[in-house]
């Protein structure tokens, strides 16, 4: 395991080294737009048409100190330097991605039958529901018909032909 300031150290080198694969992107599309223009015999283009200084430096400062907090608030969980500079590159949809997940005492909240209602999760629509389970706000025997809004798989079917175990999502005999 890594302490804070290494796996901060070592964050903030992977989105450094992200910074830098970004601007030779740029550099090189430059470059190949002059070698177009060149044999074209056309004007050759700026630089600055492909690297914009003041809004480029401010992208790679953020860049590097999301590296740099995601290196350090996952420091306890990386093994090593390798891993530091991936998590470094990754910040953006690391942080992202942590700063949507649930919780368990908020998933326990929504219930713990399959087929509760999403309500009061942040970002879900009102009345959204768990992918697959039938729309409470659908009267069921609109839900039974198949094609229909709100039908589920589950519900396209009678009730006599669909096994536990079917419903569930698992294969059938």
């Amino acid at each position: 395991m890594l302490s804070g300031a290494e796996g901060a150290l070592y964050g903030a080198g992977g989105g450094l080294v992200v910074e830098a694969v970004v601007t030779f992107g740029r550099l090189h599309a430059w470059q190949q737009a002059r070698h177009v223009s060149r044999v074209a015999g056309d004007v050759l283009p700026k630089l600055g048409a492909y690297i914009d200084p003041p809004a480029d430096s401010l992208a790679a400062l953020f860049r590097v100190v999301l590296g740099c907090a995601a290196g350090w608030l996952l420091h306890g969980e990386l093994g090593g330097m390798l891993a530091a500079v991936a998590v470094g590159a990754s910040a953006p949809a690391v942080l992202a991605q942590m700063g949507s997940a649930r919780t368990v005492t908020e998933a326990l909240q929504l219930g713990t039958t399959p087929g509760v209602a999403a309500e009061g999760v942040p970002g879900a629509a009102p009345g959204s529901a768990v992918p697959g389970a039938p729309n409470p706000a659908v009267p069921q025997s609109a839900s039974a018909v198949p094609g229909a809004p709100g039908a589920s798989v589950a519900s396209a079917a009678p009730a006599s032909q669909v096994s536990p175990a079917t419903a569930s999502g698992e294969v059938g005999p």
